[in-house]
């Protein structure tokens, strides 16, 4: 534990380009007493509407909380929307200078409607057209002027357009000439997209849906794709490390849930990290949060599963949280603190 205090000390040395689909989460917080008259759907008193940075703004927002330094690249239209999300990207000092403006296009917005500590109904505004090439060009150029100032890349994919084969394949490139690390919150059908990166951290199911589309199956035998059963553990596993070689990456992070994570590397070493979660509200967002802090320590150590332990106790500190939110490296601090003294870290 000595050794993941030390490596969050190190965070405000981090220097981190995010880039990928910026969203504006909306909430309207209120209480339910009563079911409408004119349909069968509960009456929402509203108190308060607020909003919050979401998608690839939300990891930002967490590697700043996390005292780590970033630049946001993204896009946003020019509306209502892309005001109040600069608004809150100002306020959490977050460096805005990559994001460009597309008329043509409007601000993701999700808002959420939430009734005491329950989300009753989302309502998505979204834009999911591909970026015209010579959109894609300029971010492409604004990374190539400053990828020089940064330790790594995130890539965040929320399948609204700005990530696709066309960027991914020159960041990649550029992340690999400048020798700069390279992770990716995955989107399921993109995964071909990610070859060459440093890691990815899907989820369980994304993983399963990549195993689907990339017609993924085991030296064994033992699943085929194109079925309905559900893989066993063993299945994900071995489909894991096929998706590791397929996709030439150093690592893969899959995060399972109230089961924790698994860390994949291309040595053949696997390791199953349980969850450190007290108290779970909300996974909204959660997948941000783990690819933050996980980024942020292979940016101050070499050893991937002290960075893949760090993301599993943000992670359990952020789903204690109602709403998208972030983790205070305090807060990071004090939960390796409290946690356990036992070999936790052994291979």
């Amino acid at each position: 534990m000595k050794g993941l205090r030390a490596i969050v000390k190190k965070f405000p040395q981090a220097k981190i380009l995010v880039v990928g689909d910026l969203i504006l989460d909306g909430y309207i917080w209120g209480d339910v007493d009563r079911i409408s008259p004119e349909a069968p759907v509960p009456v929402i008193w509203a108190k308060k509407r607020t909003y919050l940075p979401g998608g690839a703004a939300n990891a930002a927002n967490n590697i700043r909380s996390l005292d780590g330094e970033v630049c946001l690249v993204g896009v946003s239209g020019k509306d209502e929307n892309t005001d109040i999300l600069f608004a809150q990207l100002r306020k959490s000092r977050i460096n805005t200078k990559g994001i460009f403006i597309e008329p043509k296009r409007h601000t993701t917005l999700k808002t959420r409607i939430i009734a005491g500590h329950q989300q009753v109904v989302r309502v998505d505004w979204e834009h999911t057209d591909a970026l015209p090439k010579e959109l894609n060009q300029k971010i492409i150029r604004f990374i190539q002027k400053n990828i020089d100032g940064f330790d790594a890349i995130v890539i965040e994919d929320y399948g609204k357009g700005v990530i696709n084969m066309y960027l991914l394949e020159r960041l990649i490139s550029l992340a690999h000439e400048h020798k700069k690390i390279i992770t990716v919150d995955p989107k399921e059908e993109h995964f071909q997209y990610y070859r060459g990166v440093t890691s990815i951290t899907p989820n369980r199911k994304e993983l399963e849906n990549a195993i689907r589309n990339l017609k993924i199956k085991d030296t064994t035998n033992r699943f085929q794709l194109n079925n309905d059963r559900l893989f066993t553990d063993q299945d994900i596993d071995s489909a894991a490390f096929q998706i590791l070689k397929y996709l030439e990456l150093d690592s893969m992070l899959v995060t399972l849930g109230e089961q924790g994570m698994k860390l994949f590397e291309k040595d053949g070493r696997m390791k199953h990290i349980p969850t450190v979660a007290q108290e779970v509200f909300d996974v909204s967002g959660a997948g941000d949060t783990v690819i933050s802090a996980f980024t942020l320590g292979l940016c101050c150590t070499t050893a991937k599963l002290k960075a893949a332990h760090l993301a599993n106790f943000a992670a359990g500190i952020v789903v204690g949280k109602v709403g998208t939110a972030v983790v205070t490296r305090k807060e990071l601090l004090q939960r390796i603190g409290d946690a356990p003294q036992g070999d936790t870290l052994s291979r």
